[in-house]
């Protein structure tokens, strides 16, 4: 393919898909990354395009959503590598809310193994994801059918969350930062989500590394409310992913990375740290050094020292 007929095809995907990581452009024009990069410079010298970490978005600084079916296409591997590790948080038994998103519908999948749960979601596809499960109790939000990602939004879902308690609520968005935390780019959507966080004890971002350091225009739960990011680990040359990661350690969210077929991982253990800053923490990418910390990180990372109530948590999780 001439450098014209890839960059012609790369502009098509970001329209269509609003941002797309450089991993997934190099996959459909069969180049390498370093191709993809340099012609992803090209076209945002013309104005076409904006770069960010580990891809390209429409200009403009803020990316717009994308619909359901241009996201289930996107970074499948790493969704599915951090929905298995996400679904590790859950015991038998426990109620949890799940937001909408493919990530999250990812996590549904596996959540249907999980006996006596109690899963409460605005969701269609979570909820069907969940239809048929043995011993899976699902309650759906009301409100008005979003038909681009299959989510229930609007007074009515927000009421129907009014004096609920649980003990997770797991999210994902369209971008996350150490400076706003989770965003998304509808209104309807963001306001929905935050009802979500006010319901329950602890919060689960799921974000893979193409989310990290995308700021988008609806924020829905700042960083000191997050709990935890599961997330994969970002490529090598990606910098701003890997220091986007740092600063949300420094904030005092736990970070557990999992390994994917396309990072050649096979998937990792939740590490919880405490919430204290943290200093010079090792993370995926650019090897940090820490003195008589092993540099190879292909799964989970350790942020921070933990109490002994938590590393007993965490030798629980790595023994299932």
């Amino acid at each position: 393919m001439f450098a014209a007929e890839r960059r012609q095809l790369i502009l098509e995907m970001v329209r269509a898909n609003g941002a797309v990581s450089l991993r997934e452009l190099a996959r459909v024009v069969q180049t390498s990354e370093v191709t993809v990069r340099r012609d992803v410079r090209a076209l945002e010298a013309e104005g076409l395009l904006d770069r960010r970490h580990g891809g390209a978005v429409l200009p403009g600084g803020f990316t717009r959503e994308s619909g359901f079916p241009q996201k289930s296409h996107l970074a499948t591997a790493e969704k599915t590598a951090i929905a298995d590790l996400a679904a590790g948080l859950v015991e038998e038994g426990e109620a949890i809310v799940v937001g909408a998103g493919t990530t999250t519908q990812e996590l549904a999948r596996r959540l249907a193994r999980v006996p006596g749960l109690t899963v409460v979601t605005n969701s269609l596809l979570v909820a069907q994801a969940l239809a048929h499960a043995n011993r899976v109790e699902v309650v759906m939000t009301g409100g008005t059918l979003r038909g681009s990602n299959y989510a229930l939004v609007g007074s009515g879902a927000e009421q129907s969350l009014q004096g609920l308690r649980v003990s997770r609520a797991f999210l994902s968005g369209s971008g996350l930062t150490a400076e706003r935390g989770l965003s998304t780019s509808n209104m309807l959507s963001a306001s929905v989500d935050r009802a979500l966080v006010q319901a329950a004890a602890e919060v689960v971002v799921l974000a893979d590394h193409t989310k990290l350091g995308t700021d988008t225009m609806f924020q829905t739960v700042p960083t000191d409310l997050i709990t935890r990011l599961v997330t994969d680990e970002p490529p090598g040359h990606d910098d701003r992913a890997v220091t986007e990661l740092q600063a949300l350690a420094d904030q005092g969210v736990q970070i557990a990375v999992a390994g994917s077929s396309a990072s050649g991982g096979a998937g990792g253990d939740p590490v919880p740290a405490g919430r204290q800053p943290r200093r010079d923490v090792p993370l995926p990418g650019p090897r940090r050094g820490v003195p008589g910390t092993a540099p190879q990180l292909r799964s989970a990372t350790v942020l921070g020292d933990q109490p002994q109530s938590e590393r007993a948590r965490v030798a629980d999780l790595r023994r299932r």
